[in-house]
């Protein structure tokens, strides 16, 4: 068998920056955009009332604070439309 080199992780210094470290480098300007399963979003929420298969939308700021969830492209579009946030599409 062939020795590899141990793998690294990489420890983003991101991931540890206090919440004021985060914003003074405008973490509150960015969200992500990305498509979920309503199974995951009832994994995610207290009162969950998801069907399992369906598709839907979450919008999430830097930080991870979830601020919508939507059934369609278009109403994230139209929520962020008067916003001022950097988006990102994560796929």
């Amino acid at each position: 068998m062939q020795d590899r080199p141990e793998e690294t992780v990489f420890d983003n210094p991101l991931r540890h920056l206090t919440p004021a470290q985060f914003m003074a480098l405008g973490g509150n300007a960015v969200v992500y955009v990305r498509p979920i399963k309503g199974k995951k979003l009832s994994e995610m929420m207290v009162e969950p009332d998801f069907s399992d298969e369906e598709d839907f939308h979450i919008v999430v700021s830097a930080d991870g604070s979830p601020l919508l969830v939507a059934d369609s492209e278009e109403a994230v579009a139209d929520w962020l439309s008067d916003k001022n946030y950097g988006i990102v599409a994560l796929h």
